[in-house]
């Protein structure tokens, strides 16, 4: 298998705090990998991380076996987990697709920008919104069109940081099949961070559980363990519900 990030004793501080200890694992093509942890366990760091974004403190961080400066930006999409856009700005949903191939807001678009944008915002299931102005979006229709965005530029590597933040349970269902269907036949490796552990085992092919340190990567039956869940957390979250349940029927 080909290894399409290879994340080799990163570790990453902000400020005076270590944000990410000693992290080492390596991520195949074609994986679509849910990163799970508590609050503060360095999981949007970790993105941040292989985008560039952060410095590394020590380690390093390889894509597709190129140095991250070295490998080619238009072919890593993100879509970040806080949405900065003003909603007053005046601009309708095509712009804010293209801008995610143009790195700016156009002036215009071109046929292609158009024809790219279409196609992205068809993929997602919004093509009907591209004229609507981005202050008439509902929360869940950002969250599509920012992933339709970093869809548009056909990435090899595609990173989303809670990309169903502020979306309903039948919307985050959505967004994940929407995420499979696209993976599928394709050449793309993906990393979520998610707090849905059981959208995770569901959906994805590995899971990565970080608590600043690595706790357990493998595949999700194996990786979210109730003995690496309480690492993490403290506590078994979902099967510790269930519990609870039992015991008020």
């Amino acid at each position: 298998m080909t290894t399409a990030i290879e994340i080799e004793d990163v570790s990453v501080k902000l400020g005076d705090f270590l944000a990410l200890d000693d992290i080492t694992v390596n991520i195949e093509e074609g994986d679509f990998v849910a990163i799970v942890g508590p609050n503060g366990a360095g999981k949007s760091t970790l993105l941040k991380a292989i985008l560039g974004l952060v410095p590394l403190n020590k380690g390093s961080i390889r894509l597709f076996d190129k140095r991250r400066k070295d490998f080619p930006a238009d072919e890593i999409g993100y879509v970040p987990q806080l949405k900065t856009i003003d909603r007053n700005f005046p601009a309708v949903t095509c712009d804010l697709v293209a801008s995610g191939n143009r790195r700016r807001w156009p002036a215009w678009l071109t046929n292609r920008d158009h024809e790219e944008t279409d196609e992205a915002l068809e993929l997602v299931g919004v093509a009907h919104l591209c004229h609507k102005p981005l202050g008439q979006l509902s929360g869940g229709e950002i969250q599509r069109v920012y992933l339709a965005r970093a869809l548009a530029r056909k990435p090899k590597i595609l990173l989303l940081d809670e990309p169903a933040t502020g979306v309903d349970a039948v919307g985050e269902e959505k967004m994940y099949d929407i995420l499979e269907e696209y993976m599928s036949g394709k050449e793309v490796t993906a990393m979520i961070v998610t707090h849905d552990w059981l959208a995770a085992r569901h959906h994805a092919s590995k899971a990565l559980v970080i608590d600043r340190r690595l706790i357990s990567y493998g595949p999700p039956s194996e990786a979210l363990s109730d003995e690496y869940m309480r690492q993490a957390f403290g506590h078994i979250g979902h099967l510790h519900f269930t519990e609870e349940a039992s015991n008020d029927a």
